[in-house]
């Protein structure tokens, strides 16, 4: 998984961060407990995310699963299903790279801050509620309703300075 920073401890409940077969498994419990179902192909997508260490396309999950499948899986397809991760707070969406990380908290609702490195790829997702606070109460100062604030600094991270 990419780099993850919590500053802070999400206030409406303890989180448990989970990576392999262990966040397969909180992803799927916590999709069905959402009321959606978990299909293979569900399963597949996510699996093929979560083993990414960088932000990746869905153009790079598809192509990577028609080539363990032996058969085209369609990126429209793998769009639809990263789309209804996001919506569940299975996968978190870099929106300047178009690509997707897993979420090593399924099921944990929170703001994306993220630091982009631009050399090399790696997104560093940053729990800071402080700063969602701010950015919250900013947008409600302008009467705007906020859905899912996310947040991205580009640049270049400690290991490519």
């Amino acid at each position: 998984m990419a780099q993850h920073a919590h500053t802070h401890a999400h206030s409406n409940h303890a989180h448990v961060e989970h990576t392999g077969e262990s966040l397969v498994t909180a992803a799927r419990t916590a999709l069905t407990e959402g009321g959606e179902q978990w299909t293979s192909m569900r399963e597949s997508v996510f699996a093929e995310l979560a083993r990414h260490d960088r932000p990746v396309s869905a153009y790079d999950i598809a192509d990577n699963l028609s080539s363990a499948r032996g058969k085209r899986v369609a990126p429209n397809s793998v769009y639809r299903i990263l789309d209804l991760f996001v919506a569940n707070n299975l996968a978190m969406r870099v929106e300047s790279s178009n690509a997707y990380l897993a979420n090593s908290h399924p099921g944990c609702e929170h703001d994306c801050i993220f630091l982009v490195c631009d050399e090399c790829g790696e997104a560093t997702h940053i729990d800071d509620e402080h700063v969602s606070r701010t950015l919250r109460a900013l947008a409600q100062s302008e009467s705007f309703h906020v859905k899912r604030p996310v947040l991205e600094i580009r640049g270049r991270c400690g290991d490519c300075t």
